[in-house]
């Protein structure tokens, strides 16, 4: 009864098996065929923004840490203001030094100006005529010369003696008027020039035609300077307005 029972089963069994796999691939189907199909876009929803960055929250300010930060910036001021005077000091001291070296010997060089002078003086009280060379022609004529003893030398006459006396004093003019220039005092000779009250001393006035007023026409002492500065004014005549 059990065998008959069982083969009875079978075909049904059978028939629900293929029933079952065919709608389940029915099913499967349908399903692949929704899930293929895309869905248009809805055109209701609106578009959604990207998220900006939001500003990082200030934080909250602490009195004592407002307060350290102005005595900072105040004291950075201070050190600034200190730093910049003292540069100043630097600079000025250092011009200040530059000023002392360069006219320290002011006084000094002053004083030799005198010298200057009475050597010039004694140039000058010389004639050129007693310092040219003697014809020897007129030498000729004139009374022969004592003889000289060969140990002596032979003698000079007044003429060789002004000459070689004028050639030291010459000499030593020069070697004063170039150590001077070494040290930066150098000579100036107005004459001709227009007056200047910051350069030159007026001694006298004098009416010289065809000579524009307030011209220098003479030069009695030669004026120096030392580096930019007026050592000695020059002393002058100036040319003053002819009387019509």
């Amino acid at each position: 009864m059990s065998s008959a029972l069982a083969a009875t089963l079978r075909p049904c069994t059978t028939s629900l098996s293929y029933r079952s796999l065919a709608r389940c691939s029915r099913l499967s189907f349908a399903r692949r065929h929704y899930s293929d199909d895309k869905a248009p876009p809805s055109s209701e929803e609106p578009a959604q923004e990207p998220l900006k960055d939001a500003p990082p929250a200030e934080p909250s300010a602490d009195p004592a840490l407002a307060k350290a930060q102005a005595e900072a910036a105040d004291l950075l001021g201070r050190l600034r203001y200190l730093q910049a005077d003292f540069l100043n000091l630097q600079r000025n001291s250092a011009r200040e030094r530059e000023k002392t070296r360069d006219f320290a010997i002011t006084n000094f060089a002053a004083d030799l100006l005198e010298t200057v002078d009475v050597l010039s003086m004694a140039l000058k009280s010389v004639p050129e005529s007693a310092l040219s060379s003697p014809d020897p022609s007129d030498a000729s004529s004139e009374a022969p010369a004592p003889e000289s003893s060969p140990s002596q030398p032979p003698a000079k006459t007044a003429e060789e003696h002004l000459r070689e006396l004028y050639t030291g004093v010459e000499i030593t003019q020069r070697q004063l008027l170039q150590t001077l220039f070494k040290y930066h005092v150098k000579p100036f000779d107005p004459t001709g020039d227009q007056f200047d009250p910051n350069r030159h001393e007026a001694l006298y006035q004098a009416p010289i035609p065809g000579k524009t007023p307030g011209t220098v026409i003479d030069c009695q002492k030669i004026g120096y300077t030392i580096r930019d500065r007026i050592l000695r004014a020059a002393q002058v005549g100036v040319a003053q307005e002819s009387q019509s």
